[in-house]
């Protein structure tokens, strides 16, 4: 049963944390919880609950709450996956299909205007594109209708494998950016020239300055490539494995609360490891969020494309031009110009012209917009980061400017 009701504040389930929504959810804060389920037949499916207040939200799995694997953004190549048109029509397919969904959002960005923060805690592994779904408009409260990600702030969130963690908490990245590329990623260094900054280009020495730096970290770094399979051993950034990630101390993430971001492919993706004993998912967003991260942004595929990778390199550096101004908020105004840059949505390139040609202006106009959607940020909608400048001052640029880069 689908259903808008009044919240009666029970307690809810979250991995090993135990969370009442309605009693620690701030002001203006709607949280979106989404959690495997199977469905009619034993097919995969999800569960959807929302709070927000008093506007609360329940949808059972169905026949349109099934995993959906033609819209993750992970199908996202220009060497044989699926044409970027076609992902985004099924994407909007997807949304047309959760109308109960659809209506509660609008109805939390009603009562909440341009300060609503949404929380999504998708715990599927479906890899659904939540900053991409598809919102009709609302004539009668004045909304528009268009990509949830540019419309309104949203973060991501997933169960952190340690006892006692729960919602994300706000924090406030401080200080000099240390940081991993590889030399195919030599230019993403350009973007901190600014800041105070410790660049590496070998991965040991990197991961031991994670141990004990003698100041204050704002910012963890890697630009290198990922890798991704159906189980853990197949994750891997750089030339270290998940697994020995999972190792490292790397003490400065809980010390400062750093935020950190991975350059890299496939680095927010998940895999289920019951192959190695444990119903529970992993990936890189979780294990650095578990070792004390105060953020995380992540790429939800492949950004090998130079464009994609010069896009996270001028999303970088808008983050770290903006010291005042949340993270996913600028994240959010990222998204707002791809899309204003893209045009009309209801405007959708074709796959092939009348001439039986593949349109590959239209097919690379979707992918640039798509790209824009696929860093992914995870923690909580209010953390900030402010990095040390080179000359060794606080970076306090104001709203507006930007970094050289």
């Amino acid at each position: 049963m689908d259903r808008l009701r009044a919240s009666h504040a029970e307690a809810l389930g979250l991995g090993r944390a135990e969370v009442r929504p309605t009693a620690r959810l701030e002001e203006g804060v709607a949280l979106l919880r989404v959690v495997r389920t199977a469905a009619a037949g034993g097919a995969d499916g999800y569960r959807i609950q929302g709070w927000c207040g008093d506007l609360a939200l329940e949808c059972e799995p169905g026949p349109t709450r099934l995993s959906a694997p033609a819209v993750s953004l992970a199908n996202l190549r220009q060497d044989g996956g699926q044409y970027p048109s076609e992902i985004l029509r099924g994407i909007r397919l997807w949304s047309q299909n959760q109308p109960e969904l659809a209506k509660w959002i609008n109805r939390v960005r009603a009562r909440h205007g341009n300060a609503l923060r949404l929380i999504v805690w998708d715990d599927t592994g479906y890899e659904l594109p939540w900053e991409l779904f598809w919102l009709p408009e609302d004539a009668g409260h004045a909304l528009p209708g268009g990509l949830l990600g540019a419309l309104t702030v949203l973060v991501r969130w997933t169960t952190t494998h340690d006892a006692g963690q729960g919602l994300p908490s706000a924090a406030t990245g401080q200080g000099a950016v240390i940081g991993y590329l590889h030399k195919d990623m030599a230019d993403d260094g350009t973007v901190f020239a600014p800041y105070a900054h410790q660049l590496h280009f070998e991965m040991t020495p990197f991961l031991r300055a994670l141990d004990a730096p003698p100041g204050d970290t704002g910012l963890v770094y890697l630009g290198c490539h990922g890798t991704y399979g159906d189980s853990l051993p197949y994750l891997s950034l750089g030339d270290r494995t998940w697994a020995e990630f999972d190792g490292e101390a790397m003490g400065v993430l809980r010390r400062d609360r750093s935020l950190v971001c991975l350059n890299a492919c496939h680095s927010g993706r998940f895999v289920d490891n019951r192959a190695q004993g444990e119903q529970a998912l992993r990936g890189f967003a979780e294990l650095f969020l578990r070792k004390g991260a105060g953020g995380c942004i992540v790429t939800a595929g492949k950004v090998g494309d130079l464009e994609a990778r010069t896009l996270v390199r001028r999303l970088v550096g808008e983050v770290a031009s903006h010291p005042h101004r949340p993270v996913p908020q600028t994240l959010t105004a990222f998204r707002a110009r791809a899309v204003q840059e893209f045009g009309s949505l209801a405007d959708i390139p074709r796959v092939r012209n009348d001439d039986g040609q593949v349109d590959r202006l239209g097919q690379k106009r979707v992918l640039r917009l798509l790209f824009a959607f696929m860093f992914h940020y995870y923690g909580h909608p209010r953390t900030t980061l402010r990095l040390t400048s080179a000359d060794g001052t606080r970076h306090t640029l104001r709203e507006g400017s930007r970094s050289e880069r």
